[in-house]
């Protein structure tokens, strides 16, 4: 059954070469007049990337703020610094120059910002909802969480290893820069994982029991196929600026809401486990999310038999006679032997992480306060069957 769905992508997307060359003027047009510069640290600084960008927006006669020193995983802390820079500066707009971490940490004080009285961490803890929040522009160097078009944001509370997530448009970016030249400085480590993470983004929204449209399907598998097509390009040609491009847009696509038109929300459970495993280990995301989807898959495929067969079939290429069963299995080998190809890990002695028995308890434990009534589409799961999960990844991922 295909299910009623509200679609809503506003944010501006200027894509191509020389593109952050228009910062200063859209940030004009878009009402800033005093901007907070969010950004990572060294590839910022040391790509000249940064003050390149200041240069325009003082050509342009803005005020500027910087806060950097975001961290993947970003923390808490950072937001609260951030927010007492923008009182302090009086900032109206925020603009983050980097990939998820840095756009979801400008997100956060934005909210913090709109609502200073309150505590922005309750959002995150979802004791209570934004009602305001300032508007929000990226210039994106790492092709990864889609945050630059989505309305999701993630950040950690290093405190309490607690890693959450907060959905609102009223964070969704003004615009979104993306020149894939910036793109081409990073390590392979991290554009693979930003692949296994886009490819991700697509995958929550596909694996569901609650009804599905033919077209959403179509475009979800496409862009599948096309993000492993070119993330194996770019393990041996890192330069290749068509790759990038076509993963840099496809990182928007897959988290902007477009592929899970008509389904029942996805499932979005292996991204859950795996902010466990950020928040207790600081892993790199997508690297993480390659070592849980195999063990999570093999956990729940039969619950959703038709959905893992397709996806055989459509995307990973599975051509047999087999029952759909095996089908299905075949499938999930062909995209441990896909991430293996890129250098990324699949269990968790490959991620170099070995959580002990009580560690893999308390991550299930918070991952099931963390999902509320939200345990997953494919298989509603458990704190029991999230420590399952955990346990077969920690052991052979299998």
């Amino acid at each position: 059954m295909i299910n009623n769905f509200e679609y809503y992508s506003p944010t501006r997307v200027v894509f191509g070469k020389g593109t952050e060359q228009q910062v200063g003027k859209l940030i004009k047009e878009y009402g800033g007049s005093r901007v907070l510069i969010v950004y990572g640290g060294k590839s910022a600084i040391h790509s000249g990337l940064l003050e390149k960008i200041k240069n325009i927006l003082l050509q342009e006669n803005l005020y500027i703020a910087e806060l950097g020193g975001v961290v993947p995983n970003p923390h808490l802390e950072k937001v609260y610094e951030g927010i007492q820079v923008g009182k302090r500066e009086q900032i109206d707009f925020l603009l983050a120059i980097g990939g998820g971490s840095t756009i979801d940490t400008a997100k956060a004080i934005a909210y913090g910002l709109a609502e200073p009285e309150k505590d922005v961490w309750e959002l995150y803890g979802h004791t209570r909802t934004a009602e305001k929040c300032l508007p929000v522009a990226s210039i994106l160097t790492i092709s990864a969480a889609g945050s630059e078009t989505s309305r999701g944001s993630v950040i950690t509370n290093e405190k309490t290893h607690a890693k959450r997530a907060y959905d609102d448009n009223l964070a969704r970016p003004k615009f979104a820069i993306m020149n894939p030249d910036l793109t081409k400085t990073l390590p392979d480590y991290q554009t693979e994982s930003g692949c296994v993470d886009i490819m991700m983004h697509t995958m929550e929204r596909y694996f569901t029991n609650g009804g599905n449209m033919e077209i959403t399907d179509a475009l979800a598998e496409g862009l599948l196929r096309t993000v492993m097509k070119n993330a194996q390009i770019l393990h041996t040609e890192p330069e290749n600026y068509e790759a990038r491009a076509e993963v840099m847009w496809a990182g928007s696509i897959a988290h902007n809401d477009l592929t899970g038109c008509g389904n029942d929300g996805g499932d979005f459970m292996s991204h859950k486990l795996e902010h466990e495993l950020g928040g207790m280990f600081d892993v790199t995301h997508g690297a993480g999310l390659a070592a849980i989807w195999p063990s999570w898959a093999r956990y729940v495929y039969q619950d959703c038999l038709p959905r893992f067969s397709r996806f055989a079939k459509n995307v990973m290429g599975v051509n047999s006679n087999a029952s759909e069963e095996e089908i299905a299995v075949q499938g999930i080998d062909a995209m441990e032997k896909f991430y293996h190809s890129i250098g990324m890990p699949i269990n968790f002695q490959e991620l170099g992480i070995h959580p002990d028995n009580q560690q893999i308890r308390e991550m299930a434990e918070r991952c099931c306060i963390a999902s509320g009534s939200h345990t997953g589409s494919a298989k509603k799961l458990t704190v029991e069957d999230m420590a399952a999960i955990y346990l077969m990844a920690n052991q052979t991922g299998k």
